[in-house]
């Protein structure tokens, strides 16, 4: 190896021909090109990499460090080979994925535009009038898809959104401001905003549970240091006898919710009547319920 170095030195000081060697014998340079010539091709035959070049103490560690390249490596070289290849798939890919979030994104605000055309305000109405009262009252303009009655239980008028199945009926809602419902005139407004839709996995899925709806009231702002016991306690003694309640609450809110199913709908049609009633610290809001509450489902234990 020494001596390659020694021959390959010698001859890039050989090609270093300075101005003075212009003036020697042609024959002289043509042989001197002839062993240069002989020298380069020599080296390159040479393999770096041949086993003679590195001594036997490193014989192991190459065999190792082969062995791991091609068990950990391999498959990160082809996946790199292959991007490599295909430099514009994750690109591609990217701009699938904004593609379609933004057709989803367009597809929602459309169905919001939708709604909300289908959608009235109403406002002024008596606290006194409930959700199905209303409901009736503009199911001559067209088929009632949803009615949320909202506010304050102690104010004494309350507003409320209905939506219908189509913009005909919302229009001709419109016609209906003015009317006596209860002792105030109520105003109809175009909506500004749509219906938060429930769940349609909560709604009920057939007759029975369908009337179990009948029966059941939604309440809200319940103290948080109120057990469910107590809960059943206030509506028995108020309205009649509770088949079944569902208490529901978390760490975020600071009050919780309760699902109070009755044994009679006159006891549910009673319970409205207890919002603005103190349950421990604080004053409750009840409302009908659109959704049963389910028995809950018993997973068999396993031995």
């Amino acid at each position: 190896m020494a001596a390659v170095a020694e021959m390959s030195g010698e001859a890039a000081a050989a090609t270093a021909v300075p101005p003075s060697a212009k003036n020697s014998n042609s024959d002289s340079k043509s042989e001197f090109r002839r062993e240069v010539q002989t020298l380069v091709d020599m080296l390159s035959k040479l393999n770096p990499l041949a086993k003679e070049f590195f001594p036997s103490s490193h014989s192991h560690d190459r065999q190792q460090n082969h062995d791991q390249l091609s068990q950990t490596d391999f498959f990160s070289l082809n996946k790199q080979s292959a991007n490599d290849a295909y430099p514009n798939n994750r690109r591609r890919r990217n701009n699938f994925n904004q593609g379609r979030r933004r057709l989803n994104g367009r597809s929602f605000r459309a169905q919001r535009e939708d709604s909300i055309r289908r959608t009235v305000y109403v406002s002024d109405i008596d606290q006194h009038v409930t959700e199905e009262r209303l409901a009736a009252l503009f199911s001559s303009c067209g088929q009632v898809v949803d009615c949320r009655v909202c506010g304050d239980p102690h104010s004494v008028l309350r507003f409320a959104f209905v939506e219908f199945a189509d913009e005909h009926g919302a229009r001709a809602a419109l016609n209906l401001g003015g009317t006596m419902l209860g002792y105030y005139p109520v105003r109809v407004l175009p909506s500004k905003t749509a219906i938060l839709p429930v769940n349609p996995t909560f709604l009920p899925r057939s007759e029975d549970e369908r009337e179990m709806c009948a029966r059941t009231v939604y309440c809200t702002n319940i103290d948080k240091k109120v057990a469910q016991a107590e809960v059943k306690n206030f509506f028995e003694s108020t309205c009649g006898e509770v088949s079944r309640l569902r208490l529901l609450g978390d760490h975020v809110h600071s009050t919780r919710i309760a699902f109070v199913e009755f044994v009679m709908a006159e006891s549910a049609i009673v319970a409205l009547n207890c919002s603005g009633m103190v349950l421990g610290t604080q004053p409750i809001r009840v409302s009908p319920s659109k959704t049963p509450v389910r028995p809950r489902v018993t997973r068999p234990t396993l031995h």
